[in-house]
């Protein structure tokens, strides 16, 4: 083997053997040769056995920590989900539960001697009559000292989320109620009012609302009751979560004042007095509150509360006496969009998370004085509108993190100074792999922008080649591309194609400014910076000009869709659940009417409906003439695929090549295997068809 020869040459030449610490050296050697050969670059059913970690719980007493972890079922095309217990000092495994549906949201008790739940419950009758109208969500109780799960709430319409009362005898739950009009429903009379809910509703929104069950199971009690509604959630997501005080007598919550998932924006903090009934308002505000959580000591109430009242600015936390009263900007200096924030034990100061260039970042931000970033290395916490973490009884923190060849793995710092410990090794089969370098790209854009986003090099990329170039577009806008491990990212680079992943104005990584820079500029703005970007990496000499992709999912689909209507250097392009008429969009969408925000009116007063046409990529179809594949859920109710039926019949009535794929399912984006691989599958094909 090459490795051998030139041992062999140079002891030859010596005249005597190798020495045995040089014979160990060569032995390493050669067996890091022969492992980067036998590493292979990764591929689609690679992405298949992908383990997620989620929801970490550290126990009251520290030495422990309860996850989620979910691996994909493709036979059965579902995510099969288990609570796993993990030692911290070992690093120890204990699985917690078996065959249960959907289970998560691991909670628990105040002394740490149960741990609370939820599960899938199929449809039954219930003992007490209560008849569950289809498979339901509900709260389990597992005592740790051994001993089944039991089963403690019969909500006929499924638990939305839950939280332990600090005397841990009682579970605080949030339920939706039956539709007013229930009775007619059985008699076969089931229209509905239709409100600011998306084209998919087949039924009145219901109010959810809080009710108190004990931990030991047994008849519930309603704690609030109306028209209105706590914040509409689901378990597992990033829910507004319900609060309780250290003395359990009051929680507070996010209500909002309609039902409606259209009238999301109008979400007050309140406080609940659980004997009396009572709810009081904590600030002025009238809109856009949420997350609010008492501090150690119940004193005070930190929550979120966008800039200046302005849906397009940043989140801030704030935090105010729960006497009343606004409180205090904690967060404005960082000038970041946080997506997280936990009191520390101390009550002192609060960790912080959100996106920071190309970077994930966790602050500790202390109520009096400047924030300290955490140094977390080369790991990127999970983040999805939602910074994934947990906070011990001294300080520990934990949470889900990723790095470029890795994807979830539980991650653990004794306190906010230590560098974060690896507790699991889930996908462990992932080092078999050889990935594409990633790296921070910047360039300087227009408008005075210094921009930035992410490149992917193929596994054999070298700089005197030139390349296909695919540009990968985020959703959001108020998202950004940062460093970590990218699937789909990956699996363009080992075919071949550079990635580069551009945030644009509106990402909400790059400070208040950049981020609102999007207002009533939804693609002229964003374009230019995109393709002052793809210019940029141009002049760095490696890219092939005739062979160059731009894709996308939701606003990076919308991002495709404007960019292959302006400019045409594109070889072809991908649109996943593309926004592409924003007057529909207005109409149909589940939260469509918040554009008026954006747009600065609805499109249907005054002179407002030239913005929406002027910056909708249908308006522009007729310029088009990039090969497009077109992918969407028919359930949808983000993006309604009335998008995308419209864009079809635009390109192909113009004779553009364009292929439509629609997937019978619900929901933004691919949240089954079957439909997630088949998603990477079109994908790549479809690359490969005009890139090759």
């Amino acid at each position: 083997m090459p490795a051998s020869m030139p041992k062999n040459r140079s002891t030859a030449a010596a005249g005597r053997k190798p020495s045995r610490k040089l014979a160990l050296l060569l032995a390493v050697l050669l067996a890091a040769a022969i492992a980067s050969g036998q590493q292979r670059r990764i591929q689609l059913d690679d992405l298949g056995k992908v383990v997620t970690v989620s929801d970490p719980q550290i126990s009251p007493d520290g030495k422990s920590i309860v996850c989620v972890v979910s691996r994909p079922n493709f036979q059965e095309n579902r995510y099969d989900n288990e609570l796993v217990l993990v030692d911290v000092a070992t690093g120890a495994q204990r699985v917690l539960t078996v065959d249960r549906k959907d289970v998560g949201s691991p909670r628990w008790s105040p002394s740490g001697d149960r741990l609370a739940f939820a599960a899938v419950v199929p449809y039954a009758k219930e003992k007490d009559g209560t008849e569950k109208k289809e498979d339901s969500s509900q709260v389990f109780v597992l005592p740790m000292s051994g001993g089944d799960a039991k089963k403690i709430t019969n909500a006929p319409n499924g638990v939305e989320q839950f939280a332990w009362r600090p005397n841990g005898k009682d579970i605080a739950y949030v339920t939706s109620d039956d539709p007013p009009n229930q009775k007619e429903i059985e008699q076969h009379n089931d229209s509905f009012e239709v409100g600011d809910n998306d084209f998919l509703a087949t039924s009145a929104v219901t109010s959810s609302h809080i009710w108190l069950a004990s931990a030991e199971g047994g008849a519930a009690r309603r704690l609030t009751s109306g028209s209105w509604s706590l914040l509409k959630s689901a378990l597992g997501s990033p829910a507004s979560p319900i609060s309780w005080a250290p003395d359990g007598k009051s929680l507070t919550f996010t209500g909002q004042e309609h039902p409606h998932t259209g009238d999301a924006d109008l979400t007050t903090l309140r406080i609940l007095s659980v004997e009396t009934g009572e709810i009081r308002k904590l600030t002025s505000h009238k809109n856009f509150e949420g997350y609010g959580q008492f501090s150690p000591d119940g004193s005070q109430l930190a929550y979120f509360y966008r800039r200046d009242g302005d849906f397009n600015n940043e989140n801030e936390v704030f935090v105010a006496s729960v006497a009343g009263g606004d409180g205090i900007d904690l967060t404005g200096e960082i000038d970041r969009n946080p997506w997280r924030a936990l009191w520390m034990p101390d009550g002192q100061s609060l960790l912080v998370g959100a996106n920071d260039g190309t970077q994930v970042s966790l602050w500790l931000q202390p109520l009096k004085g400047k924030a300290r970033k955490l140094s977390l290395g080369d790991v990127i916490p999970t983040y999805d509108y939602w910074i994934d973490a947990t906070i011990g009884p001294r300080g520990e923190i934990a949470f889900p993190g990723n790095t470029v060849s890795s994807p979830s793995e539980l991650y653990y710092l004794a306190s906010p100074t230590d560098a974060p410990k690896r507790l699991t090794s889930f996908n462990q089969q992932m080092t078999a792999l050889r990935f594409g370098k990633m790296q921070g790209f910047e360039w300087q854009g227009p408008d005075g922008f210094r921009e930035d986003g992410m490149l992917i090099y193929p596994p054999d990329f070298r700089s005197d080649k030139n390349y296909p170039l695919v540009l990968y577009l985020h959703g959001g806008p108020q998202e950004a591309w940062t460093m970590g491990f990218d699937g789909l990212g990956q699996l363009m680079a080992a075919r071949g194609y550079i990635v580069f992943e551009p945030n644009f104005r509106g990402s909400d990584n790059l400070g208040n400014a950049y981020q609102r820079a999007v207002v009533n500029d939804a693609g002229d703005g964003p374009g230019r910076d995109v393709m002052s970007g793809v210019e940029a990496l141009k002049k760095l000499g490696f890219v092939d000009e005739s062979k160059i992709a731009v894709t996308g999912w939701s606003y990076g689909g919308f991002m495709t869709t404007w960019l292959i209507g302006h400019y045409h250097i594109w070889k072809v392009a991908i649109t996943g659940a593309p926004e592409a008429n924003w007057v529909e969009l207005y109409s149909f969408s589940n939260w469509g009417t918040i554009l008026r925000y954006v747009f600065k009116g609805s499109p249907w007063v005054g002179g407002n409906m030239k913005d929406y046409v002027a910056q909708s990529p249908i308006t522009y179809v007729s310029q088009i003439k990039t090969p497009t594949l077109i992918l969407h859920h028919t359930a949808d109710p983000i993006v309604p695929i009335t998008q995308s039926y419209e864009l079809y019949h635009a390109l192909k009535d113009n004779g553009v090549p364009v292929k439509f794929v629609a997937y019978p399912v619900a929901g933004h984006h691919p949240d089954d295997p079957v439909s997630h691989q088949d998603v990477n599958r079109r994908w790549l094909d479809w690359l490969d068809q005009y890139l090759k």
